[in-house]
């Protein structure tokens, strides 16, 4: 019997266990499993359900006639049973009452429980879920506004209880979320969820690729992990819902992703779907989506949870905006927080602003001595008026008005003495300074606004060019190798051509050599016939003597005559054309002798031509033949060694175009990751602008506060205090 848990242990594949469930009455002990019905496919085999780790079979029960959903894993898993029972545990804590919808799904794990040849493994028993996945039921329920929109607050709820008990599924997609009958979800599929007992331990899987942040890495394994993909299938319902079209332009039929892929989060400057979502003119779609494009570049573990965000009562919710310069801006009290959130951020999803450093005391306080002697003497001044005036001290300087001045000018000296008033100018100058020094909320949001659309439209043109230079790469590589291939076969072309006329080579060449033995026997044959042995007809000796003195001695040293004209005889000569070409004139050898010497020559070449060799012998031709089919070897070499230069400059022309095309990608990975340092420092201002923002709100309320305070220490207040007290 095997171990469940052993390290790296092998599993059966999805077929052996379909092998194996033909005969539930043999591999299972299970009593309610023993016997099991699998479904089966057209071909009566038990229909499995494949997946990265495990298959999962439908068997119902003949004990109970329940129906279960069996897992069988197929790849090892660390920990696995403790996994499951931690996971088990957790949700069998869950009070039903308190969940938003009923999504989690009882299971059993089963160790030991289905036999596969001679092992034993785990199986996990699970509910049947009568559902569809998510993908499904968008298909169907695309155009149903409403029912989309409340399937995402159902969605947003069922994230909330996740985020509640601490719990993390580690795999939102389009597959994990089953819509029932009712339009509620389930959620299936455990394998990497979270729970507050496994803390500490690692992941077993990085969930969806087409979900998850392009920050989430190895060791991410906690309750954030669910954060960045419950934004992306939020972000998909809410503009579905907004515009049911998305559904078409943005999802590929059966597409592993809803509406955005991992490459829209990698590379959001060239995405034409991101694009897309942000441009899209509810403010609700595009603020959602610019929120997704800046969470992409965050850790997990400070992205905002889609459940706080969100406020319960959507309902509720008001549009708290400012329109400024035909812009939509975040009103100060909403703490310049994208305009799509104004109204939905409840008050704990804001930071806490800092307070303010001073306070303006309210009033006064505390009666001096000076304050009684001041309260003493107003009565008594106003008495000595009265004297005064019953006196007849009319005159100036000491008339009946000087006690009341006497009594303004010590009460505004003994007014001026109090400590609330010097307080209360410090407060208001220091509060004044503080709020001075922090930028407007609303002029900063305009300023991030601009500033995030400038980095926009410049990395959408980086996108844009980095394609069209892929493209040029991709186009001159072509381009080169087209001229490569043009070369090969103009240089191959040219080889054939001469292997070709080989044959008429062969037969020009040895009709030569033919030619060439004849010439040559005619030659001999003329050397041998000596004009002093059998001269001519009226060629003597001395003749003979003379034109052996100029060269001419067999009938081979000449080759005829030529005339010439004797001008100073007015009779016609001849000179005789030597073999060399050199013509000699020879005393006593006039045009007749000349004719005469000629005639006897032609009589010997035509007597030799008779007798001269009519074909090659065998040696003579075959070396003739061997020189030419040395010559095809030469020429097959050539071919051949144009292939293989063909094939060194496509080489060539290869590793330039992916040496090109590492500089590129080099370039533009560079240029990626600036990008991403830039919108990291716009989430970065983002924030920082949201506690200014705050800030800013409090401080301003100070200041109002303590101006309404300071108006609060007047002279008629001061009057007051003295006599009241307050």
């Amino acid at each position: 019997m095997g171990s469940a848990t052993g390290p790296q242990r092998q599993f059966p594949s999805g077929a052996d266990y379909a092998e194996a469930l033909q005969h539930t009455q043999l591999c299972f002990q299970h009593p309610e499993l023993k016997g099991a019905r699998p479904e089966l496919t057209k071909l009566g085999l038990p229909r499995a359900i494949s997946g990265a780790f495990a298959s999962v079979f439908s068997l119902t029960s003949p004990s109970s006639g329940q129906r279960y959903a069996i897992k069988c894993f197929t790849r090892h898993v660390p920990d696995q049973e403790r996994r499951y029972q931690a996971i088990s545990s957790r949700l069998a804590q869950l009070d039903p009452a308190e969940l938003s919808q009923p999504w989690n799904i009882g299971f059993e794990y089963l160790p030991d429980a289905i036999s596969v040849g001679r092992d034993r493994y785990p199986v996990l028993k699970m509910e049947w879920v009568e559902a569809v996945t998510l993908s499904s039921w968008l298909d169907d329920n695309h155009t149903h506004r409403f029912a989309v929109d409340r399937l995402a607050d159902r969605f947003e709820a069922l994230t909330r209880d996740l985020a509640t008990h601490e719990i993390a599924h580690g795999d939102l997609q389009h597959g994990n979320l089953l819509v029932a009958s009712d339009d509620t979800l389930r959620l299936v599929d455990y394998d990497g969820m979270y729970v507050p007992a496994l803390a500490g331990m690692g992941g077993t899987e990085r969930g969806h690729r087409n979900y998850q942040s392009p920050m989430r890495g190895n060791d991410d394994f906690g309750a954030t992990l669910d954060r960045f993909s419950a934004w992306v299938i939020f972000l998909s319902l809410k503009a579905i819902a907004s515009d049911p079209t998305l559904w078409h332009r943005l999802h590929e039929p059966s597409g592993e992703f809803l509406l955005l892929t991992e490459d829209d989060f990698k590379t959001s400057g060239g995405s034409t779907r991101l694009q897309t979502l942000l441009a899209h003119p509810d403010r609700t779609v595009s603020g959602l989506a610019d929120h997704v494009r800046s969470l992409a570049f965050q850790p997990l573990d400070v992205l905002p949870p889609l459940a706080i965000a969100v406020p319960r009562q959507r309902a509720a919710a008001t549009t708290a905006s400012a329109v400024s310069g035909g812009r939509t801006v975040a009103a100060p009290d909403t703490g310049a927080l994208p305009g799509w959130m104004a109204g939905h951020v409840s008050p704990q999803a804001t930071s806490t602003p800092t307070a303010p450093s001073v306070t303006a005391p309210e009033g006064f306080h505390t009666r001096t001595l000076l304050d009684v002697a001041t309260a003493v003497l107003w009565p008594l001044m106003l008495v000595a008026t009265v004297l005064m005036f019953v006196a007849g001290f009319s005159a100036p300087p000491i008339g009946p008005g000087v006690p009341v001045l006497v009594a303004i000018a010590l009460t505004a000296f003994a007014r001026g003495r109090r400590a609330e008033r010097a307080q209360s100018r410090a407060a208001l100058a220091e509060l004044t300074n503080e709020l001075a020094q922090l930028d407007d909320p609303v002029k900063a949001a305009e300023k991030l606004r601009k500033d995030q659309a400038k980095f926009d439209a410049a990395e959408a043109k980086r996108a844009a060019d980095y394609l069209r230079a892929q493209g040029k790469l991709t186009a001159r590589y072509h381009a080169e190798l087209k001229e490569v291939e043009k070369r090969k076969v103009r240089k191959q072309r040219d080889i054939d051509k001469k292997i070709d006329g080989l044959a008429e080579e062969l037969r020009r060449a040895l009709a030569k050599a033919l030619t060439d033995k004849q010439s040559a026997y005619v030659r001999d044959q003329l050397g041998r016939r000596l004009i002093a042995q059998a001269p001519p007809h009226g060629i003597g000796p001395k003749l003979a003597a003379r034109l052996a003195a100029k060269g001419i001695r067999t009938a081979a040293d000449f080759t005829g005559y030529r005339s010439v004209q004797n001008t100073q005889y007015n009779s016609t000569g001849a000179v005789l054309v030597l073999s060399s070409g050199r013509v000699v004139d020879v005393h006593g050898i006039g045009e007749a002798k000349a004719i005469a010497l000629d005639v006897w020559r032609r009589d010997l070449v035509a007597a030799a031509e008779a007798r001269q060799p009519r074909a090659l012998d065998a040696s003579e031709r075959q070396s003739i033949e061997q020189g030419v089919a040395n010559r095809r070897v030469q020429l097959t070499a050539q071919r051949k060694a144009v292939e293989s230069e063909t094939d060194a400059s496509r080489a060539k022309v290869r590793k330039q175009m992916e040496d090109d095309q590492k500089r590129l990608t080099r370039e533009n990975t560079f240029a990626g990751d600036q990008a991403r340092q830039q919108r990291q420092e716009f989430s970065r201002r983002a924030v920082a602008l949201q506690q200014n923002s705050a800030l800013h709100g409090t401080l301003s309320a100070s200041v109002e506060a303590a101006k309404l305070r300071q108006r609060g220490l007047s002279f008629a207040c001061y009057l007051r205090f003295l006599y009241i007290g307050r």
